[in-house]
């Protein structure tokens, strides 16, 4: 579910696959785990688990489960994505970088699924259940809705689920929380089509050229990219200070 990065203009002169330390497999790994995207969505969540009353312990085992997560998902839209990037000449994705390096990444994503499952219910059936359910919805987001006119139905739907992630969990897999108030439900799912926007935006113009017609390219084309920047920028804050006031007011949990 994470959007493309753009390619090097046509100066850019790509490092033969195995030479360097972008090479190394490690490397490689961060790379395509979309690590920016994941430690943003792990800090946030994280700090909403904290703000919501809950103890260091747990605000651990949220991170943890989300960081993995993140970083599914990211490898995930790797592998979707690597005949599309190696057509397109993408020498910035890792995949295109070191082709042979398909398997490490596919044995990746296998063992951060057999960890995050784990992980996910140690916070209880319900709040697992939720987070679980949010990465299935992401993944299908990377191969059916990302280039269409819905593509913003998976992240709303995705987000939507954080704020009963957090409500029903606690510690131990028999935590039995609270479901989430609507308020925040909603406020979670309108953030989610922003951060799709703003994510979309440094790989408008390959999208455009393979065929997308997704929501941010459709923005992009009415009001240009600068503009469509620093309105999602403006969207993404706005929706922030929502979920603080739902967060200081009506709550997470009902």
């Amino acid at each position: 579910m994470s959007a493309p990065s753009a390619p090097p203009g046509p100066e850019a002169t790509p490092v033969p696959p195995g030479r360097g330390a972008a090479r190394w497999t490690p490397v490689l790994l961060v790379r395509a785990a979309h690590p920016r995207q994941a430690l943003l969505t792990t800090a946030g969540m994280a700090a909403a688990a904290a703000v919501s009353g809950r103890p260091p312990r747990e605000v651990c085992l949220v991170a943890v489960t989300v960081l993995a997560g993140q970083s599914l998902l990211g490898w995930d839209n790797d592998l979707v994505d690597a005949r599309t990037d190696a057509a397109d000449g993408r020498t910035t994705k890792p995949l295109v970088a070191s082709p042979r390096h398909r398997g490490t990444l596919s044995f990746a994503l296998a063992c951060a699924t057999l960890l995050v499952i784990p992980l996910a219910l140690s916070s209880g059936i319900d709040a697992g259940l939720a987070y679980l359910l949010s990465l299935a919805v992401g993944m299908l987001g990377n191969r059916v809705l990302r280039g269409g006119r819905w593509s913003w139905l998976s992240w709303a739907l995705a987000f939507a689920l954080y704020p009963a992630y957090l409500s029903y969990g606690g510690w131990g897999g028999a935590a039995d929380g609270r479901p989430p108030t609507i308020a925040m439900t909603v406020a979670a799912a309108l953030l989610g089509i922003g951060v799709h926007v703003l994510t979309s935006l440094p790989g408008l113009v390959d999208d455009n050229r393979a065929g997308r017609h997704h929501l941010p390219l459709r923005m992009a084309l009415r009001v240009g990219a600068p503009r469509l920047l620093v309105l999602s920028g403006l969207y993404g804050a706005v929706m922030i200070g929502a979920i603080l006031v739902v967060g200081s007011t009506v709550g997470l949990s009902r």
